[in-house]
């Protein structure tokens, strides 16, 4: 299979740090930076320098790390923006304008077609003092299809070597999707970005979608942390990308490291049943299950938890069978008969059915009380 023609902007520091609540510190930031950096991730949006005077320390500080990712700078198409991101020593500027006409309507009070001008002209600003520009439609997803492909092809005339798509409000469905990315791909010959958010819960539906019709850029954040609902999950972008897409070159290794440092860093609980990195992702209680994973974990794992740094756990409760009951008594040195298999098998599923979790030291304690029960 040839592999998918894509690269992966990763945005948590920005726009995952919009989710509200939530704030990194500069060593937090740096942290992150530099473990998207191992896994192999081109892109880094850094954040948003003109926010306030920290910020755009942060920035500069991610910049001078001397990673191999590229680094970006978040900026308003205004030049106090650009030359905050630019002072920074990033890579390239990321420069957004609304396009929808109630995002123009609202926030310029003037003709959409006057906001773009003046937007064209702080690309060739970005131009002039060296850096790349990535120019990104906020809104895009209810913007006007001939409108929306005049900006881009404006803004690729001007220069920009990313047109950035954004579902600012997580609108769109796969289809939908597919069928505007394709026509803008079609439109004009500069490379294009998915910026999805999940408001529908399509994000990442959404962003593998635009990636098939021929996005190149692919945005995402850890956790799928971000404004309201969040963004494209990372985590799950990128092993959608080594199973579907063909690519293998991301250390995949430190998603779960790297997903519990970010919930630790920004305080947003991971759901237990997360894909990829959850508590639950390679959790097993089905006594059909873990018979049939003891002999090969494919049965029900489409792909292995050492490929994401996880571990595989066989849960005890009402489901449990005999086998994958031997198998866990035998991790926790215990040699049992077959009768007092059998009792142990009782009491875990009469503890369980009381919504009761049979953790080690509960096991245990059934394990002494059949032992107790059912002499040797």
């Amino acid at each position: 299979m040839k592999p998918w023609n894509v690269e992966i902007c990763d945005v948590t520091l920005r726009d995952g740090e919009q989710t509200p609540g939530v704030s990194f510190s500069c060593e937090e930031k740096t942290d992150i930076a530099n473990t998207l950096d191992a896994i192999g991730i081109e892109v880094i949006e850094a954040g948003f320098p003109a926010v306030s005077t920290s910020e755009k320390q942060c920035v500069k500080a991610i910049a001078n790390l001397g990673l191999d990712a590229r680094i970006c700078g978040f900026a308003r198409a205004r030049e106090p923006d650009i030359m905050d991101a630019v002072d920074c020593g990033v890579d390239m500027v990321s420069i957004f304008i609304p396009t929808s006409e109630l995002h123009v309507r609202l926030k310029f009070k003037k003709p959409r077609e006057a906001v773009l001008e003046d937007a064209l002209k702080m690309i060739d600003f970005a131009h002039d003092h060296g850096v790349q520009v990535r120019f990104a439609a906020e809104d895009a997803s209810r913007t006007d299809l001939p409108f929306l492909k005049e900006v881009y092809r404006r803004a690729a005339d001007h220069g920009a070597v990313l047109l950035s798509f954004a579902d600012t409000v997580g609108c769109l469905i796969p289809n939908e999707m597919r069928t505007i990315m394709t026509d803008l791909v079609a439109s004009v010959d500069t490379p294009f970005c998915a910026h999805c958010h999940n408001d529908m819960g399509c994000a990442v539906a959404n962003t593998i979608t635009a990636a098939q019709a021929g996005a190149f850029q692919l945005h995402t954040t850890v956790n799928g942390i971000g404004e309201r609902s969040g963004n494209a999950s990372l985590e799950e972008v990128l092993v959608i990308l080594r199973q579907k897409g063909g690519i293998d070159r991301y250390d995949l290794s430190h998603l779960s490291a790297l997903s519990h440092k970010v919930e630790k860093y920004s305080g947003i609980a991971l759901p237990r049943n997360k894909p990829v990195t959850g508590e639950l992702a390679f959790s097993h209680e089905s006594g059909i299950h873990i018979a049939a994973i003891l002999q090969d974990p494919e049965t029900y794992e489409y792909f292995p938890p050492d490929l994401v740094g996880g571990e595989r756990h066989f849960i005890l409760g009402k489901h449990t069978g005999r086998k994958a009951l031997e198998h866990v008594v035998a991790t926790l040195g215990y040699e049992l008969t077959e009768p007092q298999i059998c009792r142990v098998l009782d009491l875990v599923k009469d503890y369980s059915e009381q919504k009761c979790s049979i953790t080690p030291e509960i096991l245990k304690k059934l394990i002494r009380r059949a032992q107790a029960e059912t002499p040797v």
